[in-house]
């Protein structure tokens, strides 16, 4: 107890607000005392009464309004600050921001409540109306809300959709050197098992993308001879190659080794497309040959219509049709192989003049096989979609000339390579052909495209003799899991049904 008085005692030592002896006196001292000396009256009614008598009054009689009293004692408020309330505003704004302990801060709850039952007799909590803090309560069991709700705080789907991000930089970038200038070659394909094949001049190279491994696969025995085009089966087991001496190879990738080489062409074999068992084979004479594998006598069919050579073949998914695009900018579209052998003219199933350069650039739709895209040269540069069973649905002109098209089915859009004077990869929406982002990098025209076995990379060959792969068409994850469970429960239930 001692020591609290004598805190007292220094405390009121120190407090601002009591009187200063040896200070001059106040204002309001002042007037008090010469009120006092002046007119020898205690303080009273009689005095005001004879001085306001003595004047003219400035109101008007009958409205005079009550003042507000005068407190003696000034007109402002100085608060107190002493000592302990400055340590206590310094330790609040410096605990402001540490993280609360919840021992601490259960046991200063206990606190506050014991305070409050003494000091009030209740929780001040409980009295509470509005209390702030904490979670609401759960609504009792089976209890049903029947009223409508407008407004929910609850994210919607189309609020948490992101947007996609397209890199506008490749994801890895290959050389290519002495790879072979020429608009009218197909000299890269991408294999079911993930194995790229490029033709630089006279080799074949593999480039494994799982590995990072790179395989010579082949080299022509003559210094002017080169390769023209490449294809890859279904299963990506076997390579076809086209050659500039007129010929086609067959090799098993893994043995590397030529299983056959066909000669039926009597010019260069610059496109090249598998349908089972059935290669087909376009050259600069216009002919297209089909091969059966199979047997000795590979060559089986010849299509002629073309007057100029054959730069784009393209078997549709479903193997029902055959599309052909050549230098005189006709495209044809074919029936499927019949059994037999022979050779049958003007049997084409669709045959459209529209384009006015050449038709290098063929893809169809892998979710639509009945839709056919097609691009033109330097002088045509438009992208025309085609339904095989009627006509031109589609039409776009790119500004630029068309090397290349596929189609990504993770997204359903259509790539195409550009050539004078973009030199570019561009990204489109299907069917609207809407403009989604363009790929620049490329310090010469793009030759050709591919896509990766996952559908999420494009690699397009230019050239700058460069391979640059686009990693634009990846799935976002959630949507990845939810197409695999799918996909299992289906075989799951298909299982079940032959069982």
């Amino acid at each position: 107890m001692a020591q609290f008085g004598f805190e007292n005692d220094i405390h009121s030592i120190l407090k601002l607000d009591m009187p200063i002896t040896n200070a001059p006196m106040a204002r309001w001292q002042r007037k008090a005392s010469s009120s006092n000396t002046s007119g020898g009256l205690s303080p009273g009614k009689s005095a005001n009464a004879s001085l306001s008598s003595s004047k003219t009054p400035s109101k008007t009689p009958g409205k005079n309004k009550k003042q507000t009293p005068s407190k003696m004692g000034g007109d402002r408020f100085i608060p107190i600050r002493n000592s302990k309330q400055m340590d206590v505003a310094s330790f609040l704004l410096s605990k402001e921001n540490e993280p609360v302990d919840a021992n601490n801060t259960a046991a200063a709850s206990e606190n506050q409540k014991a305070w409050s039952m003494s000091l009030n007799g209740y929780n001040i909590e409980d009295a509470k109306i509005l209390h702030l803090g904490g979670k609401p309560l759960n609504a009792p069991e089976g209890y049903q809300n029947n009223l409508k709700v407008l407004y929910s705080q609850a994210t919607t789907p189309a609020s948490i959709k992101k947007a996609r991000y397209i890199s506008s930089t490749p994801d890895r970038i290959l050389d290519a050197p002495q790879l072979r200038n020429d608009f009218y070659l197909n000299l890269l394909d991408w294999s079911s098992r993930n194995i790229m094949a490029v033709a630089l001049h006279n080799s074949v190279y593999l480039w494994d993308a799982s590995q990072g491994d790179i395989t010579l696969l082949m080299t022509m025995e003559s210094e002017e001879d080169y390769i023209c085009s490449l294809s890859w089966t279904k299963e990506g087991s076997h390579l076809a190659v086209g050659t500039s001496d007129c010929k086609v190879q067959l090799w098993d990738v893994e043995n590397q080794k030529r299983l056959r080489s066909m000669a039926s062409h009597t010019a260069r074999v610059g496109s090249l497309s598998w349908n089972e068992h059935v290669l087909s084979s376009g050259s600069r004479s216009g002919h297209i040959h089909h091969h059966d594998v199979r047997v000795a006598d590979h060559h089986i069919f010849t299509l002629m219509r073309h007057s100029q050579e054959v730069c784009g073949l393209k078997w549709s998914p479903d193997g029902r049709y055959l599309a052909s695009g050549g230098n005189d900018n006709l495209l044809c579209v074919w029936p499927r192989v019949p059994e037999g052998s022979g050779s049958y003219d003007n049997q084409a199933v669709r045959c459209w003049t529209e384009h006015q350069g050449a038709i290098k650039a063929l893809a169809w739709c892998p979710w639509q096989p009945n839709i056919l895209a097609s691009g033109g040269g330097t002088s045509d540069r438009r992208i025309n979609i085609w339904n095989v069973n009627s006509s031109c649905i589609g039409s776009l002109d790119t500004q630029s000339q068309i090397s290349s098209l596929v189609f990504a089915p993770n997204y359903k859009e259509l790539v195409s390579a550009h050539g004078y004077a973009h030199n570019n990869v561009s990204i489109w929406k299907y069917p609207s052909l809407t403009k989604v982002a363009e790929l620049n990098g490329h310090g010469g025209r793009v030759l050709s495209l591919t896509m990766s076995p996952d559908f999420s990379t494009v690699a397009s060959i230019a050239a700058d003799e460069t391979i640059r792969l686009w990693k634009s068409f990846e799935v976002d994850p959630v949507k990845k899991k939810a197409k695999e469970r799918l996909a299992k429960s289906t075989s799951s239930v298909i299982h079940q049904s032959i069982r």
